[in-house]
């Protein structure tokens, strides 16, 4: 330490550097059941026990399938969502809507397929808080944590996303603070523990030169920023050379414990098949259908019997994924396959002696149109 260092005053050296902000590996110890923490770094998954039964497909399962008639619309309601759609666009004129001439109202069918499987999803991991004297600690003292399934919490609504933190019982401890090593208060990073930093403005010599007077002249005047010290209180720490340790706010302890996080979580995949290439199949995913079919149970099995076999595939497909996605990381609470149709029709008009057309689609009669006779532009 040179002289210089030496004029900005000494540290206490009983005041301990900032530790780590996490406790380090090993500070813990191991509880029963939520194994492979590491110091309270992120959660850490804890796979389900097995289910109580494995349930089996049905044999022979047909799909009973209603009778469902293609929905159509008429040229009034056609006119009037195209007339919503252009006063969206501030480019279109309302007057070929109003004035065209339709040609033919063309119903799609369109079958939309959609699996969703609700999830419960446990993680842990050790958290910590600042520990007062007579807090009560619950400790193993009162008995062996209960392992991660067993825990009870409230089941929200079926097919409700929700997060809830439980605080596993008998899990608590108190530990030094790891951060100040149970004093309470770390020494200032700013000014290194002196309650004093060099004055930038005259870079310690308390003087500076005196504006337009030469090196060799040798004006200069006490500096005002630090009033010829060469030194200033340190900010950070108000002159003390030491902060309250961020951690345990000063009271030198921390109560150490098992958070266990508890995840609902809806996991939905859709299918619609692709044939009408004219149309964006994205355009679906902000409208509603008619679901005239709903199959919900704990595992629900592949739709067999729909006259459109893409559908069946696709439910064969989408149900293997999610058992070998879900099953072994989280517990599956319920299954739901719907199938929609959603309303498509393909419109097609005349105006000012040429040809158009565009879509009316969902429930909402919403309006796709890649031209429209006042503008050219793709939407």
């Amino acid at each position: 330490m040179d002289e210089k260092d030496e004029d900005l005053g000494a540290f206490d050296p009983n005041i301990p550097e900032e530790g780590p902000s996490a406790p380090p590996p090993g500070w813990l110890d191991h509880v029963h059941g939520y194994q492979g923490h590491k110091g309270g770094e992120g959660d850490n998954p804890l796979y389900p026990p097995p289910p109580a039964y494995n349930p089996e497909p049905e044999l022979n399962r047909n799909t009973l399938v209603p009778n469902v008639s293609v929905p159509t619309v008429s040229e009034d309601v056609a006119r009037d969502a195209l007339l919503k759609f252009v006063e969206s666009k501030w480019r279109y004129s309302s007057k070929p809507a109003r004035n065209l001439t339709f040609k033919e109202l063309k119903p799609v069918t369109v079958y939309r397929y959609r699996l969703e499987t609700y999830t419960e999803t446990r993680t842990s991991s050790w958290q910590f808080e600042p520990f007062t004297a007579g807090q009560v600690v619950d400790g193993p003292q009162y008995g062996v944590s209960p392992q991660p399934w067993d825990i009870p919490v409230q089941l929200p609504p079926r097919f409700t996303d929700k997060v809830e933190m439980v605080r596993v019982p008998h899990s608590s401890i108190v530990k030094v603070c790891h951060m100040c090593s149970g004093c309470g208060r770390v020494r200032c990073t700013g000014c290194h523990g002196r309650g004093q930093k060099r004055c930038i403005s005259c870079h310690g010599k308390g003087h500076r030169r005196q504006p337009g007077n030469h090196k060799r002249s040798g004006g200069s005047s006490r500096c005002s920023a630090c009033h010829g010290r060469g030194r200033k209180r340190c900010i950070s720490c108000q002159g003390h050379g030491f902060k309250t340790c961020s951690v345990c706010h000063g009271s030198q302890n921390l109560l150490h414990y098992i958070q266990l996080t508890v995840t609902w979580k809806n996991n939905v995949d859709d299918f619609i098949p692709d044939r009408q290439p004219d149309f964006p199949d994205k355009k679906f995913e902000k409208v509603t259908g008619d679901p005239f079919f709903i199959d919900e149970s704990v595992l629900v099995y592949p739709i067999q019997g729909f006259p459109d076999q893409e559908i069946c595939d696709v439910s064969t497909k989408l149900i293997n994924e999610h058992l070998g996605r879900f099953s072994s990381t989280s517990r599956i609470l319920q299954q739901r396959q719907t199938i929609e149709m959603v309303p498509l029709t393909h419109a097609y008009y005349t105006y000012s002696g040429k040809e158009y057309n565009f879509f009316v689609y969902g429930v909402e009669n919403k309006v796709f149109a890649a031209k429209y006779p006042s503008a050219c532009s793709i939407l």
